[in-house]
């Protein structure tokens, strides 16, 4: 293994990109150290490298805690369920993968009941046009959002919580016209409501973060419907400005893991059939025993399906 550099962006606040350490080869406790403090500081880190494997990515998301098998189990990897294949090609008539996974702003997994720790998603192929890479991910950094708040309002947002559904983001996308069948009712049994607080405090580093997304959060409790669908529109409008902004140029061979309980993202698109983008992606859960030790009695529990 080469020297580990770890080079913080230049252009933005946060994200940082990591060479000299190969995810395919296998990392071991020194190499892990280094991405796991460097996610914990920049809250986005691109480890730069070569294609490898679902096998190899599991393998690497294991490091940071159980992974999660996804409700939306169309495009799961075929040997390694753990893997969600994303891809814009179609072979033999059939969708090789999701083509239209993060096109809203959103938290992965605040659908939990505990609130995910990570995602890692790897690159095979990167959409290019006229040498440019298509595609960026474009992050925002829901500490600065947090911090950049009137202090009577986060004093106000401290002690509420809020209701995030899987179903709002997979229902918003079909009414783009997403190919995604219809919301089951098993899907609802498996994913049923939960509640989070409006302002999470870092299961692994205690600061303070809006924890609220444009694609899942449905309301703040205690507050009438119009009163919370206003402060929500508020706070997604603000966690969303660019002053809060990190955005990933995707290279081929590109590992990004980025910290759930720290950003929202947004997959930006802006690319067609005529360029193929290629991914697999793995989701790393949240624990439990930290996020009650940092937030206490807020959040962490399930409503009852059939409660709205």
């Amino acid at each position: 293994m080469d020297a580990i550099s770890v080079n913080p962006s230049s252009e933005y606040s946060f994200g940082c990109r990591i060479d000299g350490i190969d995810i395919g080869a296998g990392i071991d406790h020194h190499a892990y150290r280094v991405i796991e403090d460097a996610l914990h500081r920049h809250l986005v880190v691109c480890v730069s490298g070569a294609p490898y494997g679902p096998e190899q990515l599991v393998s690497f998301g294991r490091w940071l805690g159980p992974l999660e098998i996804s409700v939306a189990r169309s495009f799961h990897h075929g040997s390694v369920p753990e893997v969600t294949v994303l891809s814009n090609r179609v072979i033999d008539g059939r969708a090789e993968g999701s083509s239209d996974a993060g096109q809203m702003w959103h938290t992965d997994m605040s659908y939990n009941r505990v609130a995910g720790r990570a995602s890692v998603l790897h690159a095979h192929q990167v959409p290019m046009r006229e040498g440019r890479a298509l595609g960026d991910t474009a992050f925002r950094d829901m500490h600065a959002a947090y911090a950049a708040l009137p202090e009577a309002l986060r004093e106000r947002l401290d002690s509420l919580e809020a209701v995030h559904e899987f179903e709002k983001i997979w229902n918003a996308m079909r009414t783009r016209g997403s190919p995604r069948p219809e919301y089951t009712d098993a899907q609802r049994r498996q994913k049923p409501s939960v509640v989070h607080p409006v302002v999470l405090r870092h299961p692994w580093t205690g600061r303070k973060g809006l924890y609220v997304n444009r694609g899942l959060t449905q309301r703040i409790l205690g507050m009438t419907q119009p009163e919370s669908d206003a402060m929500l529109e508020f706070l997604y409008a603000h966690t969303e400005d660019e002053r809060f902004q990190y955005r990933h140029a995707w290279r081929v061979g590109d590992t990004l893991i980025w910290d759930n309980c720290a950003t929202i993202h947004l997959a930006t698109g802006g690319y067609g059939a005529d360029t193929p983008r290629v991914m697999i992606r793995t989701q790393v859960l949240g624990d439990e025993d930290r996020y009650r030790q940092a937030n206490g009695a807020l959040g962490c529990r399930a409503l009852d399906v059939h409660a709205h």
